[in-house]
């Protein structure tokens, strides 16, 4: 009987489960003495951090102490008054982090009451001092305080050599206690270490046997299946597998072999269905713009037959009925030629953007005194040229067509190249677009004007936007009411060797 290929990984992920959950359980009982050591070393090293921080801030209150003392001057008191809000609850806090009956503790206690002394003495000395300036401006240093003696017998000095002391025998006593501990965690680590490397080594080494085992194992049918997956690709769906093992994989295999039976099959009928609707796409056109026509045409010959007998507002009518007659026609074309984008392949060719261009503007002829820049730079590309044709032919057309002062309006059109791709920008001066309306311009139908006023299908930037991003760039436009419009659009290289192809192909195709 024949192992599943579940059962087998399964079996080989249990023994490595079990040694690597051997190896979790022996690192967490050493790991556990690791973090003990290392959380001393580090409620140490934060101690002695916060005791010196303590004592500089003592040293900065005693220096603004005697900088008043002897200047007068209270802003020298703002280091006294920080340290004298904050030092208490710093007392507080550190002294909570260390064991009740702890020398250190007591270190800090007998500390707190000398600092506690030394305050005491510090007011005492500056409401003195203040006093004595009240009286007299010009008092200098102790001269008139009336506990003169206590400044001048050292006392504050003394308390502060005290407070020093209990301070530096705080920091020695931590370091002594830190410098233990490090040794013992120097040693958990090093016991941890050889620990885990031994059985990480038996982990990784069996592990890497068990994977040689079912990677040789699993290679070759893999293989088969990939070659077919390539071959469906390549457009052989009538491709099969043949798999005699009974395992998962098989089930794979057979599953495969169905999906290239089913992905020929609604190829076949994707293929008939997208000709059957082009062929209805034409065949409605046709239909569809030949009432039109006649609706044209009897509007000319009622026009016609009346003569001037035809009144006024029934030729007005007329008119506008063949206005809406052209205008439906040219939604049908444009409904058609947005369903035609990217239907139909088409040759890449090698173009000069610069002649494109060129031919581009003269073909769509602006109006006299419209002004066209171009930039000193442009690329000779390889792409489809019809398609870049109507990208640049909507957008130029469009800035001529709703420019609110053709005769002194200005289109620039500029170029950046990239690894990856080139950026175009149509730039006008026209009355611009509201930000509210950068989306909608690129939905189909949608159109900023009125059609009785400028006649637009609103097929043309919906065409534009289609074709771009069909060939993998993006089109935006940057403009405000007033300040005209940017349109800008990227355009995806050709790989060299893409590039060798579509050109072979087109020449072949010629």
């Amino acid at each position: 009987m024949k192992l599943k290929l579940s059962t087998k990984l399964f079996a080989g992920f249990l023994a490595i489960s079990v040694l690597f959950a051997a190896v979790v359980i022996i690192n967490y009982q050493l790991s556990r003495k690791v973090l003990r050591n290392s959380l001393r070393v580090e409620e140490s090293q934060l101690r002695t951090e916060e005791a010196t921080t303590l004592l500089r801030n003592i040293i900065d209150m005693e220096t603004g102490f005697r900088g008043y003392m002897l200047v007068g001057n209270e802003a020298m008191l703002e280091p006294y008054h920080i340290g004298e809000r904050n030092l208490l609850g710093r007392f507080v806090n550190l002294r909570q982090q260390m064991p009740p009956d702890s020398p250190q503790r007591g270190r800090l206690e007998r500390a707190q009451h000398l600092f506690q002394q030394w305050a005491s003495y510090s007011h005492l000395m500056i409401s003195e001092k203040r006093e004595a300036l009240r009286r007299n401006p010009y008092q200098v240093a102790l001269e008139g305080l009336e506990h003169k003696l206590l400044a001048e017998g050292l006392t504050g000095k003394m308390l502060m050599d005290q407070i020093r002391a209990l301070f530096d025998g705080f920091e020695a006593d931590e370091l002594a206690a830190r410098l233990e501990r490090r040794d013992k965690l120097t040693d958990s680590i090093q016991q941890t270490r050889m620990l885990s490397i031994s059985l990480t080594i038996i982990a990784i080494t069996m592990g890497i046997v068990w994977a040689t085992y079912i990677t040789r194992l699993l290679a070759q049918r893999i293989a088969m299946m990939l070659d077919l997956s390539r071959r469906v690709a390549g457009g052989d769906y009538q491709t099969q597998l043949k798999d005699t093992d009974q395992d998962e994989l098989s089930e794979l295999v057979t599953s495969l072999n169905m999906m290239a039976r089913t992905i020929g099959s609604t190829i076949t009928q994707l293929e008939r269905r997208n000709n059957e609707l082009d062929q209805f796409a034409y065949v409605v056109s046709h239909d569809l713009k030949a009432p039109l026509r006649g609706i044209e045409s009897a509007s000319r010959w009622i026009e016609e037959d009346l003569g001037q007998e035809l009144p006024d507002h029934i030729r007005e009518f007329l008119q506008l009925m063949r206005t809406r007659v052209h205008r439906m026609e040219n939604l049908i074309s444009g409904i058609l030629e947005l369903a035609r984008v990217g239907r139909t392949a088409q040759a890449q060719e090698r173009v000069n953007v610069r002649e494109f261009l060129t031919e581009i503007i003269d073909s769509l002829a602006p109006p006299a005194g419209f002004k066209v820049d171009l930039p000193s730079y442009l690329p000779t590309l390889i792409t489809n040229r019809v398609q870049l044709q109507q990208v640049f032919t909507n957008l130029i057309s469009n800035a001529f067509k709703y420019h609110d002062h053709p005769d002194t309006g200005t289109v620039r059109i500029s170029c950046r190249e990239d690894r990856q791709q080139y950026t175009f920008s149509i730039a006008d001066d026209g009355p611009g677009i509201d930000p509210e309306y950068h989306e909608r311009i690129f939905v189909i139908f949608q159109t900023l004007t009125d059609r009785d006023t400028l006649e637009s299908t609103g097929v043309g930037l919906a065409i534009v936007k289609k074709i771009v991003e069909r060939q993998g760039g993006t089109i935006q436009v940057e403009s405000a009411e007033g300040q005209g419009a940017i349109f800008t659009f990227t355009w995806p290289k050709l790989a060299v060797a893409e590039a060798s192809r579509a050109i072979e192909t087109g020449i072949r195709t010629a």
